[in-house]
C-alpha cells in the first residue's frame, strides 16, 4: 500500500508542499531552514507515498548504523496531512524499519513532535511505537508553556521585576537586525556556561531572511542600549523561544520581566494558542536547571514533554 523513497534535493518543492499542508508541520521542516546547516549532516530524510501521492515525511540523518530524526532540529517525528489514520501510522513503520534494515541500518533515534505543534490532534506515531517498534523511552525533556485560553498568572517575584524594569524606562521593541543582540547572547553564553549560540549571526540573519515572518526578534532597551531580548519562532498556533538572553545589568533591571510580560499580552491577542519557553534540561539524562525552570514557571509556564524514543532493528 504505501512506498518509500530517500529524500534529495530535487523533491525540495514536493517536501516543502507537503509540510505546509500538513497537520503537524512546522516551518523547522521546510528546507530552506533545514538545509542551512545541510555540510553539518549525512540527510537522509525519507518520504512515503500511496496511490494518491505523497502522504508522510521523516526528516532523518544518518550517523553510523544508527538513523536518527534530524540532529540539527529540536524535533522531529513523522509528519503527516489531516488524512492520516492509525492503522496508515502503524503500516508505515512497519515499512520503515523493514527498509532501513535492508539499508542496513541497526538502530533508531525517534524525536516526537510535541503535542502543541500539531493543529489536529497527531499521535498516532506513539502507538506505532509501542505497538511496532517496541521503542523505549530515551529522553525526557521538560519544556514550560503558556496556554493562553487558561493562563497561569505571573508569580509575585516576576511580577515585581516588570514593574521594575517599567521604573526604569525599559522599553521593548522589534528589531529586523540581530547583531546588536548576538553580542549580548554570545557573552551571555560564554561566561555562564563556557557555550556558544547553535546559530551564528551570519545563519540567524540568512534564516530571518528566508521566514521573515516566522523569525522574530524582541529586544529590552534603555537609552537606546540592547539590554536582552528574545528571538521567538512562530509555528502555526505556538510560538516558541529559540533564544533569551540578558546582560547583567539587564538582569538586574528585571527587563525579561517586563519582555515577556508585554510579548504574552501581545501574542494573547492574536490567533496563537500557545508560548513555549522550551526546555530547562541541560544533558541528555534528562537533569533540569532548577533556576532556569523556575523562572519559566514564574512566567506562568507549565509542563509539556519532548519525548525522544530510541528501538533496535
Amino acid at each position: 500500500m504505501f512506498k518509500i523513497r530517500r529524500y534529495t534535493s530535487d523533491d525540495a518543492a514536493e517536501w516543502n508542499r507537503f509540510v505546509a499542508q500538513s497537520k503537524n508541520g512546522t516551518f523547522l521542516f521546510n528546507r530552506g531552514y533545514m538545509d542551512y546547516h545541510a555540510d553539518r549532516f549525512e540527510d537522509y530524510s525519507l518520504m512515503f507515498s500511496d496511490s494518491h501521492g505523497l502522504c508522510a515525511l521523516l526528516p532523518a540523518n544518518k550517523v553510523g548504523d544508527t538513523l536518527s530524526s534530524h540532529q540539527g532540529l529540536t524535533y522531529g517525528g513523522v509528519i503527516v496531512s489531516e488524512h492520516a489514520k492509525t492503522i496508515d501510522i502503524r503500516d508505515i513503520f512497519i515499512l520503515l524499519n523493514s527498509y532501513l534494515a535492508e539499508c542496513g541500518f541497526r538502530h533508531v533515534i525517534y524525536k516526537h513532535i510535541p503535542w502543541i505543534y500539531a493543529h489536529v490532534p497527531s499521535e498516532e506515531d506513539l502507538y506505532a511505537l509501542t505497538m511496532v517498534c517496541h521503542a523505549s523511552l530515551k529522553t525526557r525533556h521538560v519544556a514550560s508553556v503558556v496556554d493562553f485560553i487558561h493562563r497561569v498568572p505571573f508569580c509575585e517575584l516576576r511580577t515585581r521585576g516588570v514593574k521594575k524594569a517599567q521604573k526604569e524606562g525599559i522599553v521593548i521593541r522589534e528589531l529586523n537586525d540581530f547583531t546588536s543582540f548576538w553580542h549580548v547572547l554570545e557573552d551571555n553564553l560564554s561566561q555562564r556556561f563556557s557555550a556558544h549560540p547553535v546559530h551564528s549571526i551570519n545563519e540567524i540573519s540568512l534564516l530571518k531572511q528566508r521566514f521573515p515572518d516566522r523569525i522574530r526578534l524582541f529586544a529590552a532597551i534603555k537609552d537606546e542600549r540592547i539590554l536582552g531580548g528574545a528571538v521567538l519562532y512562530q509555528c502555526g498556533q505556538t510560538i516558541k523561544t529559540q533564544y533569551i538572553s540578558a546582560d547583567e545589568e539587564g538582569k538586574q533591571l528585571g527587563v525579561l520581566d517586563l519582555l515577556f510580560d508585554r510579548l504574552l499580552c501581545l501574542f494573547s491577542q492574536e490567533d496563537i494558542r500557545y508560548f513555549d519557553f522550551g526546555t530547562s534540561n541541560g544533558t541528555d539524562d534528562g537533569s533540569i536547571n532548577e533556576g532556569l525552570i523556575f523562572q519559566k514557571e514564574g512566567f506562568g509556564g507549565r509542563a509539556v514533554c519532548y519525548d525522544t524514543y530510541e528501538w533496535n532493528l
